[in-house]
């Protein structure tokens, strides 16, 4: 029984077809890269998949019982936690704050009551939780809107993975990282799945792709066209079976 799964799913903005019956699973502890052409309809799956757009029709599952995500939140409560392509940081506030944006420590007894912040305890804990994830910043005393790109994407991955208990979807984690930040990222991928944790990876990278996932599910044209695992992962059978020179018969 797969972890995560969405059958034959359909998302209609007026007359336009983002989704024409697209499928998707994972097994925990897996990692698996969904992959496609631009326009392919992988962000709309994803976006339907973790609360953020209803789909038109379809099921979605979660360990094998049938779930619905009104909101993102509603999907972060069961365990699924997201890296957006537009990150969702907060510019103005530091990265501890940003980590624990929306799970906030209160400090203990009247002040915690009153609503006062423990910013002290979110501060060791974030600084722990960077370094376990390999996460380099100049300072957590800045607002995160003055760090670089890769700074700031760093921290968006660190939050995902920090609360993740079922699944983490990582959309194009890597884009605007340097070499030595983009191999932490990967590698923080592998310690997530090696805990049991899913880890859905959306990129346009493909030896990212070969470098990290035991598994390939291809988007075209809005459906689920191919599954790749271990030495049908070639550059060429992934190219083929999203531009559609490797057919569904011959990528299954």
């Amino acid at each position: 029984m797969p972890l995560l799964e969405a059958r034959t799913i359909t998302k209609n903005y007026g007359s336009v077809e983002a989704l024409r019956g697209a499928s998707f699973s994972i097994d925990a502890g897996e990692v698996v890269a969904l992959i496609g052409d631009n326009g392919a309809g992988k962000s709309t799956l994803v976006k339907c998949l973790v609360g953020a757009e209803q789909p038109t029709s379809g099921e979605i599952l979660l360990d094998g019982e049938q779930v619905s995500f009104d909101s993102p939140t509603t999907a972060r409560r069961m365990g699924i936690e997201t890296v957006f392509q537009d990150l969702a940081v907060a510019p103005d506030l530091d990265p501890a704050a940003n980590l624990f944006l929306g799970r906030e420590i209160k400090r203990k007894g009247l002040l915690g009551a009153l609503g006062m912040l423990d910013k002290a305890e979110m501060r060791k804990q974030a600084a722990e939780r960077f370094t376990t994830f390999g996460v380099t910043l100049q300072s957590l005393d800045v607002p995160i809107g003055s760090l670089s790109g890769g700074q700031r994407q760093s921290v968006a991955v660190a939050r995902a993975v920090a609360w993740a208990s079922k699944v983490v979807f990582m959309d194009e984690p890597t884009a605007a990282l340097g070499v030595v930040q983009r191999e932490r990222v990967l590698e923080v991928i592998k310690r997530v799945r090696d805990n049991g944790i899913a880890v859905v990876l959306i990129t346009h990278n493909m030896p990212e792709v070969q470098a990290v996932a035991d598994r390939v599910e291809v988007l075209r044209l809005g459906k689920r066209v191919a599954r790749l695992t271990g030495a049908d992962m070639s550059l060429e059978n992934l190219v083929g079976a999203m531009t559609g020179a490797l057919t569904q018969e011959e990528a299954a």
